[in-house]
């Protein structure tokens, strides 16, 4: 790839589940449903494949996912296992680079510019390393290639499962503007939903919007979408990347001043954020919101709750209570966000939604 920088995503597929399937041979080629109890309002943490032809996905309530799927098998999560998975992927890893920046125990970013071995070929890495996962974990994953983070994620993600995608700079715009919105990563189903509103279905369409509408339309991730489009991702390969909040928010093309508009963005944000909590394998404890009037005055409110959580529904009820210290009642509203701060990784919190 020349003078552009070689980077890897590996994401394993359907991860928990294969754990699962792996350890224990009755559940090969079954529907098995990784999470918590329906009793107790848990979520799916991941799916096998075989359930997913149900449309069983990650943070689907469990009780839902077994309606959709009642011949599943709901399997409570072995985070132990998943952890000494994660461990022995991450040492293949660094056997070819330290610049490793993972996002969860199944996903992670590798930097081969420069490598430990000296092979020049990222392609050629991400088949070795593709190869002893499967060898050492009896599991597979799927590889993007790619000059940037953004399209590596994504072509990660192109081919699963157990595929490998390689899109160079004279490729990437082409892949680019043929992919669908909704597969754009930081584009989730509430963001795909306004982006089509502004009549963006694909990548090409997305380009065709200046930054300054982008940054109107979406606040502060105009900029990241407007780059994205042009294939420009300049985001370094961090590994000591720690993620302190998560979040989203949204401008709207006019303002408005309906309660009940407000309440049905929060609803909407909730969902998908808990959505990108579950993929992250992350739960907070401090739920905030953004409101900006429009005057362009900008106030936000913040609680923090007693146990961590990723439940859209918790997060929706604590929005609408602080709703009630703005004056969206008084005053019409340009910008609504939603964030959950104080992290945690499910690593570090072996009991969560059981």
């Amino acid at each position: 790839m020349g003078k552009f920088r070689k980077i890897i995503h590996i994401d394993m597929d359907a991860f928990y589940a294969s754990v699962e399937q792996r350890d224990n041979p009755a559940l090969r080629g079954k529907p098995v449903i990784v999470g918590g109890s329906p009793e107790t309002r848990g979520v799916v943490s991941t799916a096998s494949y075989e359930a997913r032809k149900f449309g069983v996905h990650s943070a689907m309530p469990t009780v839902t996912a077994l309606k959709l799927c009642p011949q599943g098998i709901l399997v409570y999560p072995h985070f132990d296992r998943y952890k000494r998975a994660s461990e022995h992927i991450r040492a293949i890893f660094h056997d070819y680079t330290d610049l490793v920046e993972p996002m969860s125990l199944d996903e992670a970013y590798l930097d081969v510019t420069v490598n430990k071995k000296g092979i020049d070929s990222a392609t050629r890495i991400a088949r070795e390393i593709k190869a002893r996962i499967r060898t050492v974990t009896r599991l597979t994953a799927s590889a993007g290639v790619s000059y940037n983070k953004f399209i590596a994620k994504v072509a990660s993600d192109y081919r699963k499962p157990d595929g490998l995608t390689v899109i160079p700079p004279d490729q990437a715009i082409g892949f680019i503007d043929n992919l669908p919105i909704g597969k754009f990563y930081g584009v989730g189903p509430a963001t795909e939903k306004r982006m089509k509103e502004h009549g963006i279905a694909n990548g090409a369409d997305l380009r065709k919007f200046t930054l300054e509408e982008l940054r109107e339309y979406f606040g502060k991730s105009g900029e990241y979408y407007y780059n994205i489009a042009r294939g420009i991702d300049e985001r370094q390969v961090d590994p000591n990347w720690i993620r302190k909040s998560i979040s989203q928010e949204y401008t709207y093309p006019k303002d408005i001043y309906k309660r009940e508009q407000i309440e049905a963005y929060f609803r909407e944000s909730a969902g998908e954020l808990s959505q990108s909590m579950e993929k992250k394998k992350i739960t907070g404890k401090t739920i905030s919101i953004k409101v900006r009037y429009a005057n362009f005055e900008t106030v936000t409110r913040s609680h923090t709750i007693e146990e961590y959580t990723r439940d859209a529904e918790t997060m929706y009820r604590e929005a609408i209570m602080l709703l009630k210290k703005t004056d969206i009642d008084k005053k019409r509203v340009r910008l609504l966000g939603l964030g959950m701060s104080s992290l945690l990784d499910d690593e570090d919190k072996l009991t969560n939604n059981i």
